[in-house]
């Protein structure tokens, strides 16, 4: 994938129809979301953060427009740091995508958010993908992650699901009128084909578990001691019978 061609999709018509639907679900979903550090991975051009309201947040990746230029397997932000991470498309774009996860779970804060978005290959647009006509065309080469597969990678590192959402419905034409005549998908996608949405979004926290403190049975405890301090006294009341014993009649040489 080279940036030009990229940049060149997102200015299509196919491409503002997808950024329209990101930026609705992002403006919705990070607005909510509090605290002091937000982080966006990927795609820099599109402010998918503009609507938090956290005092610090900055973009980041090998793109020009970034904030911090990193490669997002290796991120240069210390541990347990930051708030919130988005990743718009960023696993499907890159050879390591378990690697990126495991970063942005070091960086996130505990119970710290990741909000992710990814094309769905179960669905209309995800058949671009395998079609041998557009294959090697952007964005149908990337390496899509199937929606439970990605799950399971979050549950593996500790996160808890939070939330998802899927849309774009309806079939991926380059032309808008063809869009237009098939809008009815969109509106009937969540009701009669919910897992079928070309494009889908989940929202993760980072879970740390908890020590659990191992206390002692105090009451076997107690009942322990009280068997024992009468037998203690009692070995002492026997030495003291008998030294009094022994005062009372001395022994004669």
């Amino acid at each position: 994938m080279t940036l030009q061609s990229a940049q060149q999709w997102f200015e299509s018509s196919l491409g503002q129809y997808l950024i329209a639907h990101e930026q609705h679900f992002f403006d919705q979903m990070v607005a909510n979301i509090f605290g002091y550090n937000a982080v966006q991975i990927g795609w820099p051009q599109f402010d998918f953060l503009q609507t938090n309201r956290m005092p610090f947040h900055f973009s980041m990746g090998l793109e020009a427009q970034v904030s911090l230029r990193a490669v997002p397997s290796f991120l240069p932000i210390q541990s347990n740091t930051i708030d919130l991470v988005i990743l718009p498309h960023t696993l499907e774009f890159n050879a390591n995508p378990h690697q990126i996860l495991r970063e942005v779970h070091r960086i996130l804060i505990p119970e710290g958010h990741v909000v992710i978005s990814g094309f769905n290959p179960v669905s209309l647009w995800g058949m671009c993908h395998y079609l041998k006509s557009t294959r090697r065309e952007f964005p149908w080469n990337g390496d899509f992650i199937a929606l439970h597969r990605l799950k399971d990678w979050l549950k593996l590192l500790d996160f808890e699901m939070a939330g998802g959402k899927l849309c774009c419905y309806v079939p991926p034409f380059k032309q808008e009128k063809w869009r237009q005549r098939f809008q009815f998908m969109e509106a009937a996608g969540d009701r009669w084909w919910p897992i079928s949405g070309g494009v889908y979004f989940l929202h993760a926290i980072k879970y740390i578990h908890g020590m659990r403190i191992i206390k002692p049975e105090w009451k076997n405890c107690q009942d322990a001691k009280k068997k024992m301090v009468p037998a203690a006294q009692k070995i002492n009341d026997n030495s003291i019978e008998e030294s009094l014993s022994q005062k009372s009649h001395p022994t004669k040489d």
